[in-house]
């Protein structure tokens, strides 16, 4: 029984220590860098082609191969040892081994080595960018639970005033300073911002949840992420150029790198097809010897020193004719680079499209930022004006609850404009080259 509760004391301390713990945004990428179905898919994909990077290295080795047998015969056969006809019953065994290695075969294998290991570095091509791709959704998954958070704790704290201001309106109508309808306004203002925090914290919850999905964590209740004010870092990429930047991204972006290296495989394939046409020449070697129950004037190991035999020489194939299969296939593979090609040159195209899109996306969201400040300021100073105002009565409760809206808006609009701008700059310097694990928030 002691051990039961020991057990259990145990067990609950480590769930409660989970409950309490809150992920940073570090640790969400890596979450989901090792848990990620995608990710996993692709670390497959890489060991499958090196498994096939092995193959093609293999195809340099001669093959070598043995054989044996052992027959108890019964009615007509033929004696392995004298190749005569006998209606005896007798035991009989044979044995060998053959080795062949290919001389010339058109550059193929060769050529199937250099392919191979394009297809081994675009597997890793594709793998580091599905890598990038899910850090970056994760990084926008978090952010979008931060900027839930700020609005939420916006409309907390300005409910805070607001409640201030309904104790104080409720004085001055019982003193008959103010009317009724000042305390109706501000009480229509409350229960509107009461809602406003509970749509609030919904929007956190389902930010969570989503985050958590992406990260395949289903205790959804206790996730939770690091509280943290998360700065604006990385703004010297906007003083480089869209040129500048588009450079960048051509020698960093995946997306680049597995066209040419598409492009490449591509080539590859119509030289192989091409290597089909040639004369295949190998060589081989064979040994064999056998046995036979018949031969009663030689032991085992005598016959298989009578017996046995060596076979070697060149073999030459030259193709002819086959349905013209090789042309076609050349054919074919030439149709696929020149497809390769036109890929490779889209690929450049929205790369750059994209770098483009980027930059302006990323400047619109400072200009968006900076207005959103100085909107907060203006909106600030008015709301600490009407404040003033409203307290010795020179305004009523409905103008100075629209100040007050005004500025819960303008904290609002910072916080989106804020994180937004964050967002995509991360992208924009991802696009110049900075390693995920290298951008700072």
């Amino acid at each position: 029984m002691r051990n039961a509760i020991l057990f259990f004391i145990l067990v609950f301390s480590a769930a409660s220590g989970f409950a309490q713990k809150k992920w940073t945004l570090q640790e969400c990428i890596q979450r989901a860098l090792d848990e990620n179905i995608q990710v996993r898919q692709a670390q497959l994909d890489v060991a499958a082609a090196a498994l096939d990077k092995s193959d093609a290295e293999g195809n340099f080795l001669p093959t070598l191969n043995a054989n044996a047998s052992i027959s108890e015969n019964t009615g007509l056969n033929f004696d392995p040892t004298s190749n005569l006809a006998t209606t005896t019953q007798f035991l009989s065994a044979s044995g060998g081994i053959n080795t062949s290695y290919n001389l010339f075969d058109g550059l193929r294998n060769f050529k199937q080595l250099q392919r191979a290991k394009l297809t081994a570095l675009s597997a890793q091509y594709g793998y580091e960018k599905l890598e990038d791709d899910i850090a970056l959704n994760v990084a926008n998954g978090y952010l979008q639970v931060i900027l839930n958070k700020e609005n939420l704790n916006v409309l907390r704290s300005q409910n805070e005033v607001t409640q201030q201001q309904l104790q104080q309106t409720k004085d001055l109508v019982e003193g008959g300073v103010s009317p009724r309808g000042d305390l109706l306004e501000v009480q229509a203002q409350n229960a509107n911002e009461v809602q406003n925090i509970v749509a609030a914290e919904n929007a956190v919850q389902i930010s969570l949840i989503s985050l958590a999905q992406t990260l395949l964590i289903r205790d959804y209740k206790n996730f939770d992420i690091a509280d943290g004010d998360y700065q604006i870092y990385g703004e010297e990429v906007l003083l480089k150029s869209p040129a500048e930047i588009t450079d960048a991204a051509k020698e960093e972006r995946y997306e680049v790198k597995i066209a040419e290296n598409n492009l490449a495989l591509a080539e590859k394939d119509v030289q192989i097809a091409k290597g089909a046409s040639w004369p295949t020449l190998s060589a081989f070697f064979g040994y064999s010897t056998r046995y036979s129950e018949q031969d009663i004037t030689n032991t085992f190991q005598e016959q298989l020193y009578l017996n046995d035999g060596i076979s070697y020489g060149l073999r030459l194939n030259v193709p002819i004719l086959n349905g013209f299969q090789t042309k076609n296939n050349i054919r074919r593979s030439k149709i696929a680079a020149d497809r390769a090609a036109i890929n490779l040159e889209q690929a450049q195209l929205d790369l750059e499209s994209n770098v483009y899109q980027a930059y302006l996306d990323a400047q619109g969201a400072l200009k968006a930022y900076e207005a959103a400040q100085t909107a907060v300021e203006s909106q600030e100073l008015a709301f600490s004006y009407s404040q003033d105002r409203y307290e010795v009565g020179l305004i009523n409760a409905f103008n100075f609850s629209q100040a007050k809206q005004r500025y819960d808006n303008a904290q609002i609009d910072l916080n989106r404009a804020k994180y937004d701008y964050i967002f995509k700059l991360k992208v924009l310097e991802l696009y110049f080259g900075v390693p995920v694990e290298e951008l700072k928030f």
